[in-house]
């Protein structure tokens, strides 16, 4: 009853809080290993967990040497992820939400998320448009990555086909640290060039530390990092929503979150 509880709220009340992402629960697993992780909706590294719900996602794959590996579940499993690796080195996580909504009472409410993402002069456009300042509609969609590091955890990061997706240049396992952790960000086919990436540092007390950087001019943006230490990056596209899908849900705005977990090894 417990479960059939918690599907029935996840699917009655949006998840409204800022982001979600691929918490791995070890993310240097053995060889022979199994791949174990939560999908977090929250905020600081914090929130509810959300079990396996296929009517929830519309991509939630393993990629590691050139194969992709659908993820298997069943309806309510948590943690969301269990699988065993379908073989050695850096596996990549993609997730993909499907469309959801928010309602923003007031502009305020609105302008603060607009504020804390760095997204720009949105007010400026939405009066353009002719919209409300009040009772209006967002519609959102989360584009979340998590690297794994299967027994020697040799590999890269790769582009998933996501529409908008953080990709890393580093690999944490392997590579040389000191220089920090290199992070390319895109947009379909292009890099987001002077944009903020928001970076969450969870230290192994739990403590968590947010800052954020931007990306240069090739949409790259490098992030200082510490042993023992896991990170979460996330960024935002703000847009207007297609014809077809501003029909569908009312909405007048169009939110898509991309995001990466990974750790540095203690």
């Amino acid at each position: 009853m417990r479960l059939f509880a918690l599907v029935f709220a996840l699917f009655s009340s949006p998840l409204v809080a800022h982001e979600l992402w691929i918490e791995p629960l070890a993310y240097q697993v053995p060889a022979d290993g199994r791949m174990i992780a939560e999908v977090v909706n929250g905020e600081e590294f914090a929130g509810p967990k959300l079990p396996y719900l296929p009517q929830r996602f519309a991509h939630f794959v393993a990629i590691a040497g050139g194969k992709v590996t659908p993820v298997p579940g069943r309806t309510g499993d948590t943690p969301a992820l269990r699988m065993d690796a379908p073989g050695t080195g850096l596996h990549v996580i993609a997730y993909q939400s499907r469309n959801a909504t928010v309602g923003y009472a007031t502009w305020e409410k609105f302008q603060k998320f607009v504020t804390h993402k760095d997204l720009g002069d949105v007010q400026a456009q939405h009066a353009a448009r002719g919209l409300p300042d009040a009772d209006f509609d967002e519609v959102y969609s989360r584009y979340s990555k998590s690297l794994i590091a299967v027994g020697d955890g040799a590999g890269s990061d790769v582009r998933t086909g996501l529409e908008t997706e953080i990709v890393a240049l580093t690999n944490p396992y392997t590579d040389d640290l000191s220089g920090g952790m290199r992070l390319q960000l895109f947009y379909r086919q292009n890099v987001r060039a002077d944009e903020q990436i928001e970076i969450f540092e969870k230290a192994p007390g739990g403590a968590v530390t947010i800052t954020t950087v931007r990306t240069d001019g090739q949409g790259i943006a490098t992030v200082s990092v510490k042993p023992g230490h896991s990170y979460m990056a996330d960024a935002v596209v703000l847009r207007e929503p297609t014809a077809s899908v501003a029909a569908d849900t009312g909405a007048v705005w169009e939110t898509l979150w991309a995001n990466l977990t990974w750790a540095v090894p203690g």
